[in-house]
């Protein structure tokens, strides 16, 4: 019996989690759950963001589906105590090196998107992003110049090892789906850049059938609002990803309706499974939070961990349809509470 890890976390979490555990539970796959505290959750019963209780679990568990952290409470702790310390210490010890943001606009969004109609129509893009390098993990602290003025500094670094793991899932991603690849960097000012580049050029010829394209970030940015559906296969490092999957959420129509998936193989064994939105306090213990990135996520869990794409494509039609038939929350231009959109997607799913 496949054991799941749910680690609902802070704010919103909690709600959305639990919509998408029902999804899960609702096709009846012999599913075994089991929550467990994390981030400021767990900072307030156990002192540490990450009790050694909730790794244990995450490490054992098949698939880990994680809601957010983020608790404005605790911004005055030290680093290694905030909530967020919980994510990136996850990520670090399952060797969760793979995000896997896939952003795709439901036909019955179009009205949803900040932009056109016409510039968002066939949206269908995935955001490959390295997770476990870049400034986020790189060494980093703050220091006093030679003016005695105060200086922070974060490195940003990779090595050729890193760069060929995440190319080689981006590589493989595009071979599955249009055979398009294109990566993002900033070769032109950074060195870490250039060497991405050349790592990700000397790989491709292990890839003949994919068309690899080399794209600057700013210029990413601007061409994912001037034609989006251009776009197939994006993959990137850890800080140019995580801005521009934030900004993909956006043409698809909310940020509460992207899943993600972070992964130590290609197979997907052990991942982790989350909505990219943040904790979003101030909505917290609302209803108002929109629960389908995450129901979207679970969709990922059962086809990258489970193997069972059968059961994930069920759950993606099945929020198609609610969409389609004006199921909406807030975010989304509706009033429906969070439980209601998951009672929508449901009943789609029966």
């Amino acid at each position: 019996m496949p054991l799941i890890a749910v680690l609902p976390g802070d704010g919103i979490g909690p709600e959305v989690t639990r919509e998408a555990r029902r999804v899960l539970e609702a096709l009846a796959l012999g599913l075994d759950f089991e929550e467990a505290p994390v981030g400021g959750a767990a900072y307030l019963l156990t002192g540490r963001p990450l009790p050694e209780e909730t790794l244990a679990l995450a490490k054992k568990a098949d698939a880990v589906l994680f809601g957010a952290i983020g608790d404005p409470r605790f911004e005055a702790l030290e680093r290694r105590l905030r909530p967020e310390a919980a994510l990136l210490g996850i990520r670090r010890e399952l060797g969760l090196f793979a995000n896997i943001r896939p952003a795709t606009l439901f036909p019955a969004l179009a009205d949803a998107s900040p932009l056109k109609p016409e510039v968002v129509a066939g949206l269908d893009l995935v955001i490959v992003r390295e997770l476990v390098g870049d400034v986020y993990f790189g060494e980093k602290g703050r220091r006093q110049t030679a003016e005695g003025l105060r200086q922070g500094f974060d490195i940003m670094s990779y090595n050729e090892v890193e760069v060929e793991a995440i190319a080689r899932v981006g590589f493989e991603m595009a071979k599955r789906r249009k055979k398009k690849l294109c990566s993002v960097d900033k070769a032109n000012v950074l060195e870490t850049s250039q060497l991405w580049r050349d790592v990700v050029n000397e790989l491709s010829t292990e890839y003949p059938d994919v068309q690899l394209t080399h794209m600057y970030v700013d210029n990413a940015a601007m061409q994912l609002v001037r034609a989006p559906a251009a776009f197939d296969v994006i993959v990137t490092g850890n800080l140019f990803g995580d801005i521009l999957s934030d900004q993909a959420s956006m043409c698809a129509g909310s940020i509460g309706m992207l899943p993600s998936a972070s992964l130590r193989a290609w197979s997907g064994d052990n991942g982790m499974y989350e909505p990219i939105h943040g904790s979003a306090p101030d909505i917290a213990g609302q209803g108002k939070a929109n629960p389908c990135g995450a129901i979207l996520s679970a969709a990922m869990l059962l086809r990258h961990s489970l193997g069972n794409e059968e059961a994930a494509l069920k759950v993606e039609r099945a929020v198609g349809e609610a969409l389609a038939k004006g199921a909406r929350t807030a975010d989304l231009g509706g009033s429906m509470s969070t439980a209601e959109m998951g009672d929508a997607v449901l009943k789609e799913l029966v």
